[in-house]
């Protein structure tokens, strides 16, 4: 699918390889972590540590990336950085001190696989395609985490330090999709510091999306939890921690089947319905991974917990472009990614240091209050008249390249 402004294909292909890393470091660093750290706590500390500076990151990415004549040859290399700074920590991964000083800076730029990708998907599709290209967006988190977890898992029982290596590689491989995104007209005209005041203040202050950056961040919460709790639970029931990359893809691959079903027929609801909706089964999925008896439990509610995820993702990113102001949408994407990245890195650390079954159960909470917090807040899609002027959006000539 080809328009003016460059190939979607070559976009999600892109997208794909950088997504599918992240979803291969998290396993890969906390198994390799186990092995080199000997023990669960420090490896969870470490995973931690890579993800908690992504909410400074994600505002700083998103401001330069709105900003810059070529968005994408800032996205590429934000992305070789972060190939170096985990090849670094892999390096001095013994000294845990010194591994989790370079595994902050490195995730500064961890917003690079995610939100800042979804940012420029309306650089490379027209606005009617939009909410099909959400779910297929949303689809590229889903295929990565179905495959990213199990490459990692089957890597490391090669060589516990081979699925890293991998992980960097798929990183690199990303980097030439990026530099083909397309240009847009540089804007440095206002000031830095006023671009990244604006960019909050747009979060902050449109109630769409403060409550949605807010849910998002209560539901990821949950998400670290989960991913940390992944190990010990392939250790309880798939007869080893390192096939608990297994139960992730098992979660991603419900996430892949509805995502798909989504991008064929659009849900009618308004997104923050489906957002509800779809974290309502979530929640009984975690709940049911918390209290399984067995593998085949394990796996039914590895499903149900996956398949409300895609439909949840892809409301999040409707939500946000319909609420963002066109010329601030990378920092709000890139932004809302980084605070959920960062809500992730809190609950993994939290997860830790609590028992198995009650860090799922708590993860399941964090989905129901993220529900309570859209309830009926569809109803408000319509914005009233006196909608401040820093979100409305300014009519898009014939010379735009960058659709709203």
């Amino acid at each position: 699918m080809l328009t003016r402004n460059g190939s979607a294909a070559v976009y999600f292909a892109g997208a794909l390889s950088a997504r599918t890393a992240d979803e291969m470091s998290a396993p890969a660093l906390l198994l390799l972590g186990m092995a080199v750290l000997g023990s669960e706590r420090p490896a969870s500390l470490l995973f931690a540590a890579l993800t908690v500076a992504s909410a400074v990151g994600g505002p700083l990415l998103g401001a330069l990336m709105d900003r810059a004549a070529r968005p994408g040859l800032l996205l590429a290399l934000a992305l070789g950085g972060y190939a170096a700074g985990l090849a670094l920590v892999t390096t001095v991964l013994g000294q845990l001190g010194i591994a989790m000083t370079v595994a902050v800076f490195t995730g500064l730029l961890a917003p690079s696989l995610s939100g800042a990708w979804t940012a420029r998907l309306a650089d490379v599709l027209p606005e009617r395609l939009l909410g099909r290209g959400h779910s297929l967006d949303a689809a590229t988190y889903n295929v990565a985490a179905l495959a990213g977890p199990a490459a990692a898992g089957l890597i490391t029982g090669v060589g516990t330090y081979w699925a890293m290596a991998a992980t960097i590689g798929l990183l690199l491989l990303a980097v030439p999709a990026a530099l083909t995104l397309p240009r847009q007209q540089a804007r440095a005209s206002v000031a830095f510091t006023a671009d990244l005041k604006a960019g909050f203040v747009a979060i902050v202050r449109a109630r769409g999306l403060r409550r949605v950056t807010v849910a998002s961040m209560v539901a990821f919460l949950g998400t670290g939890m989960l991913i940390v709790s992944c190990p010990p639970l392939g250790e309880r029931y798939l007869g080893g921690a390192g096939r608990g990359g297994l139960l992730l893809s098992l979660l991603a691959a419900g996430a892949m089947v509805t995502a798909t079903v989504a991008a064929r027929w659009p849900p009618r609801r308004q997104p923050e319905s489906v957002f509800t909706i779809a974290a309502v089964g979530i929640a009984f999925g975690l709940a049911g991974l918390a209290v399984a008896p067995n593998a085949s439990v394990l796996v039914v509610a590895a499903l149900l917990a996956g398949a409300g995820e895609g439909p949840q993702l892809a409301a999040v990113f409707d939500i946000r472009h319909r609420e963002a102001p066109a010329r601030l949408r990378g920092q709000v994407f890139t932004t809302g990614a980084s605070l959920k990245i960062t809500a992730g890195a809190v609950g993994a650390a939290l997860a830790g240091s609590l028992p198995l079954t009650f860090a799922l159960g708590f993860a399941a909470a964090t989905q129901l209050l993220a529900a309570a917090l859209l309830i009926g807040s569809g109803r408000e899609r319509a914005r009233p008249r006196g909608t401040p002027r820093y979100l409305r959006r300014p009519r898009r000539s014939t010379s735009d390249s960058c659709p709203r």
